[in-house]
C-alpha cells in the first residue's frame, strides 16, 4: 500500500526530501505559498533578451504543496509528511500516497527540492 518503490528496493516514502538553499518563497494571508526562481544561464538569459522573458518566475504551489512547503526540513521523510497532510486535508488528499510521491517527484524534476542522502 505505502510501498511505492523507486529504483530498486528502495521505498520512495521514506526519502527525505529537503529544499534547495536560495529558492526564495512566500505565504500569502490565505497561506498559499509562492515560489520564486530565478532563470539563470545562457538559454534564459537569450529569452530574456529577445523574448522578454522574466528574470524570476513565480510557482504558486496549490493548497496541499503550500501546506507541506513549510515542512520539508530534511528531516521528515515523504511518509511522515503524509501524516501530516492526512491530519490537515483527510480524504481532500486521497490518494494519498500517490499523489505525494508525485508531487516530491515533480519538485525534484525542476531542481526545487532534492533528497537527503
Amino acid at each position: 500500500m505505502n510501498k511505492l518503490k523507486g529504483s530498486g528496493q528502495e521505498n520512495y516514502l521514506e526519502r527525505i526530501p529537503l529544499r534547495v538553499e536560495g529558492i526564495l518563497w512566500s505565504a500569502d494571508e490565505n497561506g498559499i505559498v509562492t515560489l520564486d526562481i530565478e532563470n539563470k544561464g545562457a538559454f534564459n538569459w537569450i529569452a530574456q533578451k529577445l523574448f522578454h522573458r522574466p528574470r524570476v518566475s513565480h510557482i504558486h504551489l496549490d493548497r496541499i504543496g503550500s501546506f507541506l512547503w513549510p515542512l520539508i526540513d530534511g528531516k521528515k521523510n515523504i511518509l511522515e509528511l503524509a501524516g501530516e497532510v492526512n491530519k490537515q486535508f483527510g480524504e481532500e488528499a486521497a490518494p494519498l500516497y500517490e499523489r505525494l510521491a508525485k508531487y516530491f517527484q515533480i519538485l525534484n524534476s525542476y531542481h526545487f527540492i532534492h533528497f537527503y542522502e
